[in-house]
């Protein structure tokens, strides 16, 4: 069942307690400390290598689990460079200081969150990519949220909701894809099931944002001009910039794999960045690994096109690798295993089913920090679950989906969250309590399976 197997079987008790303190060196070194999350990481891969020691598993055992734990991640890692270049062609080429320039010529501040929370839905959803969707459109908005002196929590939070609705929704998303496939569901009717969850929470989090939005005239309308004015004297807002974006569109609809979407979307950005702008080769290939430097002199603008580039997805991938590793041990040791081999004991009714699952799901995300893992964990251990108490497989593949994928973002040291932290330069503690659709996505679930709403049984098919 599981892709790493366990050395030893270790006591619920005993797993449950090891579990307890690595959350606990987490939290406390993050939130009291304001640590980076890597040292807590570090810490709790030597609690483990030290307790399976103390078990008698062989060093070489346990530094396989260590290197099959970061395997996982590879593919993730790729497509983290990629979108590292693609910031920085897309800054080169004009395409993301465009679309700031247009968010201010159309976007009113009295709606400006629930537009963002609209506009990154939308972009989402014809892109499949919640990442791709945050590093573009999504640095747009904090760039228009911080020349016009609003909270960029809000804003963050509305973004990574709008962006992880379409990651959930879109038929071009892989964790869609994935869902359905390891439950053996269509693809487009997982879909359809996942609405009775997800229009609720995509309703109560646009009125949510549109509460929060500002109601009163901004007052720095003069800061907001000049700032404009900056962007125009960058010599890069020109309709054309927007073509390597169209191009992502294209190729997401045409289900071009996503390193080569990337790739081509960046070199776009280069090329169209010659009709306003003519870099060196040299200076090109110094921009894609070290990020685009803007130098008007202005410093609101310098600052916010100041960015991208292989080198700054180095702190993510660094994190990703050291959380994925502690994974691979949590397996090795049969801790995750003895967790779950213990809830599945317990379920006898279809809300119990629904919760644990829900919370397996919320769980791997929380403990071992990675959307994929968390899928395919909850969907191999609970499918035969929902069969005993006689629910088809989709409402499982939509569990997955509710507290698995649109969870993710909000664990502080997950692959998800370091990503969106680095590239929106919000914290994810601070935008946590605004990512309304993620956080309702899992009380809804869980909600429907207790009251037996919008449930399909197996007699029903």
């Amino acid at each position: 069942m599981f892709r790493i197997r366990s050395t030893i079987t270790p006591s619920f008790m005993e797993a449950a307690l090891l579990i307890l303190t690595i959350i606990t060196i987490m939290a406390v070194c993050i939130i009291k400390f304001d640590a980076v999350p890597h040292m807590p990481i570090l810490l709790a891969i030597l609690l483990l290598i030290t307790y399976g020691l103390c078990k008698k598993v062989p060093y070489k055992k346990l530094e396989e689990g260590l290197v099959e734990g970061s395997k996982a991640g590879l593919g993730a890692i790729f497509i983290f460079f990629f979108i590292g270049i693609l910031i920085s062609s897309w800054m080169m080429g004009g395409t993301i200081p465009t679309l700031i320039y247009l968010g201010f010529q159309f976007i009113s501040p009295h709606f400006f969150y629930a537009i963002a929370f609209l506009v990154t839905c939308i972009i989402g959803l014809s892109i499949g990519s919640s990442l791709t969707t945050v590093a573009t459109v999504g640095v747009a908005f904090i760039g228009m949220a911080s020349a016009m002196d609003i909270s960029l929590a809000i804003t963050a939070g509305a973004i990574v909701s709008g962006a992880f609705f379409g990651d959930k929704m879109s038929p071009l998303s892989d964790t869609t894809n994935l869902a359905s496939a390891i439950v053996h569901v269509d693809l487009f009717e997982h879909i359809r099931n996942m609405g009775w969850t997800t229009i609720p929470a995509f309703f109560i989090s646009l009125v949510g944002y549109g509460i929060l939005s500002p109601n009163n005239e901004i007052q720095k309308l003069d800061q907001i001009n000049n700032f404009q004015d900056g962007l125009l004297q960058t010599g890069m807002i020109h309709w054309y910039t927007l073509l390597p974006l169209a191009l992502l569109v294209v190729l997401s609809f045409k289900k071009v794999p996503a390193i080569m979407a990337l790739a081509l979307t960046s070199i776009a950005g280069i090329l169209v960045s010659y009709f306003h702008h003519h870099f060196a080769f040299g200076e090109v290939l110094n921009i894609l690994f070290s990020g685009y430097t803007s130098n008007t002199g202005i410093e609101v603008i310098d600052s916010l096109l100041s960015r991208g580039g292989m080198n700054s997805m180095m702190f993510t991938i660094s994190l990703v690798l050291l959380a994925l590793s502690m994974g691979g041990l949590l397996f090795t040791l049969g801790i995750v295993q003895s967790l779950l081999m213990k809830v599945e004991s317990l379920l006898k009714s279809v809300g119990a089913v629904i919760t644990a699952a829900a919370f397996t799901a919320i769980g791997v995300n929380t403990l071992i920090g990675e959307q994929y893992l968390s899928i395919l964990l909850t969907g191999e251990t609970f499918q035969a679950q929902f069969q005993k108490v006689g629910l088809t497989n989709k409402n499982l593949a939509r569990v997955m989906e509710d507290a698995g994928t649109v969870v993710n973002p909000l664990v502080p040291w997950s692959v998800c969250g370091i990503f969106i932290t680095n590239v929106l330069a919000v914290s994810t503690i601070d935008y946590l309590p605004f990512a309304f659709f993620c956080l309702l996505s899992p009380i809804l679930t869980i909600l429907f399976g207790w009251t037996g709403k919008t449930l399909t049984y197996i007699e029903e098919k």
